[in-house]
């Protein structure tokens, strides 16, 4: 197989798994297994590598984060950049999914997970040029990076304030949890990365960097409208 064909065929695959991504079949994008779930109301007492291991497998399941943070570095090419961008958004979802939990602030995960999926529409209208072109001042994409990053831990502190946690031990593994999932941050971005890459060396880069962010862009619609549809038609608890 020729490089052109091996350079199209990977970037059919990603179109599809992003499209997947797109139209989930399972409830909402902070979701967590039965499993999981099980032993998060069952468990007692400080368990740091057992919630280490739940956050990493929080963020790289998460679609949400991942469609976000594939739209952040999309046009980043510094390894600088890249870091200011995802400490940012660390900051913003450590701070509200510990704060959130330990508060008991609590929001609809309809309403929360609709505000991620915007946050993915506005990643991908960015990366696109819709503000530079008709806004004169548009949002600071730093800026916006923190906000989002709030409300994407905000998202995962509501589902978890859902399972009842036990106050024994609670600040060590909301800690632990949220070191695990930096880490699955940390190893999903180096996958990104690398995948990026290899695609900006290729010329498809330039023919499809803007169909690839309109497809982004469907994405977060498709989550926004998800969520709303689920706003309405869930039954009252």
């Amino acid at each position: 197989m020729t490089k052109p064909a091996i350079v199209r065929s990977s970037a059919m695959r990603a179109i599809q798994v992003l499209g997947s991504l797109a139209f989930p079949s399972v409830a909402y994008a902070h979701g967590v297994t039965a499993g999981d779930k099980g032993y998060i109301m069952e468990t007692f007492g400080t368990r740091i590598v057992p919630f280490m291991y739940l956050g990493a497998k929080h963020m790289v399941t998460g679609y949400d984060h991942l469609l976000f943070l594939f739209g952040v570095i999309f046009y980043l090419y510094r390894l600088k950049d890249v870091g200011v961008y995802v400490t940012l958004f660390a900051i913003g979802h450590s701070m509200t999914l510990i704060a959130g939990v330990l508060t008991g602030i609590h929001v609809n995960a309809f309403v929360i997970d609709a505000v991620i999926g915007a946050s993915v529409i506005y990643k991908a209208l960015d990366n696109l040029g819709v503000f530079s072109r008709w806004l004169r001042d548009g949002p600071n994409p730093r800026t916006a990076t923190m906000v989002f990053g709030l409300c994407h831990g905000l998202g995962l502190a509501t589902k978890m304030l859902d399972f009842e946690l036990g106050r024994d031990g609670l600040l060590e593994n909301l800690l632990a949890f949220n070191v695990g999932v930096e880490v699955g941050q940390f190893l999903a971005l180096c996958v990104i990365l690398i995948a990026m890459s290899v695609w900006r060396r290729s010329a498809s880069f330039v023919r499809y960097a803007a169909a690839a962010n309109v497809l982004l862009l469907m994405s977060g619609v498709a989550l926004v409208i998800y969520q709303v549809k689920g706003y309405f038609t869930a039954s009252p608890t």
